[in-house]
């Protein structure tokens, strides 16, 4: 089994920063593709940023210059560095990894709300 574990959520003012961290254990070989994620209320599920084994990265337009996703490969984590957040940003956010068999697995979830 694998399981993932995302932290760093919580409430935040807008124009405030957050770090989320995504840990993941268990029964992986390689992790490729990781990724974030995120879900408002009402809202379909969305693509934040992801980045390759290698560190090549993509960013959901509107996150551009504002968030920074970052991993150790060593320590199989993944981070997502969240400056000037907006209102909408209100969400639960997701950690995705894809493995070297091509599965995907999901963590629960950490909320993030931005609300003064």
């Amino acid at each position: 089994q694998v399981q993932l574990v995302e932290s760093g959520g919580g409430l935040v003012q807008p124009g405030g920063s957050l770090r989320l961290s995504c840990a993941a254990s268990g029964n992986i070989f390689t992790i490729y593709a990781m990724g974030w994620y995120r879900q408002a209320p009402g809202k379909r599920r969305e693509l934040v940023a992801t980045i390759t084994r290698r560190g090549g990265t993509n960013y959901a337009d509107s996150m551009k210059g504002r968030f920074t996703i970052s991993r150790d490969n060593a320590k199989n984590r993944m981070y997502l560095q969240m400056n000037s957040l907006k209102p909408e940003g209100t969400a639960v956010y997701y950690c995705k990894i894809e493995d070297n068999l091509s599965r995907e697995y999901w963590g629960q979830g950490t909320q993030v709300t931005v609300s003064s």
